[in-house]
């Protein structure tokens, strides 16, 4: 007779649906974006982008936290993920930019996102395979919602420095097929689970996030040039300190 333990759960408490609730508003935030895009509205459009990192940076974490994790919910974020940072950003890039060099365009719309599919299901792949609990210190490759971020920057600096010239759209092209490369490819990403603030440093940490919320609702555009050039410096810095240390 089977324990009734073992039995499914039949009912949930609505704090505990919460992650799926978040990854289901990312989700209706990346197809709104694609919505948007095609309208021609691209500040919105990459606004609900950037609403769809910071939900799917909340989603896990706080499974993880209520200790409500299942199967389905890692699917259906891996799904929200593709569709979020490998779908709509590329899109979006295009419709802004992009449509007078259609056929080039998108041919590397197509392969950022074929890039972004093989990264999630190499880290899903990846995941699993891990022991429980256990966090590494790097991923292999740029995280996709990272990877998003980053194939807007020409959107970014557009939208910031409004004077400047265009940027040309095979500069745009070959840019976002870098992205995507940089994605699969097995450079080390430094990864925020596994760091840890001291309790003396607790207190700087919460001002410098404050401080770094105020400056994106303050300064948009700036601040993600700002955030996208250190993440590109910090993952330059992350595969010296790793090839450093593979060495001794």
């Amino acid at each position: 007779m089977a324990d009734p333990a073992d039995k499914p759960q039949a009912e949930f408490s609505l704090i505990q649906l919460l992650p799926n609730m978040l990854t289901i508003t990312a989700i209706c935030a990346g197809m709104s974006a694609i919505r948007f895009g095609v309208q021609g509205n691209y500040t919105l459009a990459v606004q609900l982008i950037v609403a769809a990192c910071v939900l799917d940076g909340l989603d896990g974490r706080i499974a993880r936290l209520l200790k409500s994790s299942s199967k389905m919910g890692a699917e259906l974020d891996s799904l929200a993920d593709f569709l979020n940072f490998g779908v709509a950003p590329p899109l979006i890039v295009y419709f802004w930019a992009l449509q007078d060099i259609r056929s080039l365009a998108w041919l590397s719309v197509l392969i950022y996102a074929v890039c972004c599919v093989m990264r999630l299901a190499r880290f899903n792949v990846t995941s699993k395979s891990e022991e429980p609990g256990k966090d590494s210190a790097y991923f292999a490759g740029v995280p996709s919602p990272a990877g998003a971020l980053l194939v807007m920057l020409p959107m970014y600096l557009s939208f910031a420095f409004s004077d400047w010239p265009q940027v040309p759209g095979i500069a745009i092209c070959v840019y976002m097929v870098l992205i995507g490369l940089l994605m699969i490819s097995t450079i080390p990403t430094w990864s925020f689970k596994t760091t840890r603030i001291s309790r003396a440093n607790v207190k700087y940490f919460l001002i410098g996030v404050a401080f770094a919320g105020a400056a994106v609702l303050t300064f948009a555009w700036t601040t993600l040039i700002a955030l996208c050039l250190g993440y590109a410096v910090m993952v330059i810095w992350a595969w010296f300190h790793k090839k450093f240390s593979s060495t001794h």
